[in-house]
C-alpha cells in the first residue's frame, strides 16, 4: 500500500490532515442555512404584501411603506437577500472556478456588487419610509 511518494510513508490519516472543510466550513454552512430559514417567512410575507399592493394607488404604497414595521421587515428582507445570494455565488464560484486569482476576482466582484446594490435598496426604502 505504501507508495513511492515523498509521504509513502505516512498513516492514510496523517496523509488527509489538515484538508478539508474542518476549520471554518461549519460556520460558514450554518450561517447561510440559517439566512435561508429566515429568508422563507420573510418571503412569504414580501409576496403578499407585493400582491396586496398589486393595484394600489402609489400613495398608498408609500403609505404603506411608512409603516415602522413594514419598512423594517423589508430592510431585513434586502439584506438577507443580498448576503444569500452572495454566499451562494461564493459556493459556485468555489466548486467551478478552479484558478484561484480568477476564483478571488470573482468573488470580490460578487461581494462588491451585493454591497452596493444592498446599500442602494436600503438607502432607497428608508428615503422612502422617512418621507425625504
Amino acid at each position: 500500500m505504501a507508495s513511492t511518494s515523498d509521504n509513502g510513508f505516512r498513516t492514510r490519516l496523517g496523509r488527509v490532515r489538515g484538508l478539508g472543510s474542518a476549520k471554518s466550513g461549519g460556520a460558514h454552512w450554518l450561517a447561510y442555512r440559517m439566512v435561508a430559514v429566515l429568508l422563507v417567512p420573510l418571503t412569504v410575507w414580501f409576496l403578499y404584501s407585493i400582491v396586496r399592493l398589486a393595484k394600489a394607488e402609489h400613495a398608498d404604497a408609500i403609505a404603506w411603506l411608512h409603516q415602522p414595521v413594514n419598512a423594517v421587515l423589508l430592510l431585513i428582507t434586502l439584506i438577507a437577500t443580498f448576503h444569500h445570494a452572495a454566499a451562494g455565488m461564493r459556493e459556485v464560484y468555489e466548486d467551478y472556478i478552479h484558478g484561484k486569482l480568477a476564483r478571488l476576482i470573482a468573488i470580490g466582484l460578487t461581494n462588491g456588487a451585493a454591497i452596493l446594490l444592498a446599500a442602494a435598496s436600503v438607502f432607497a426604502v428608508l428615503k422612502i419610509a422617512f418621507g425625504a
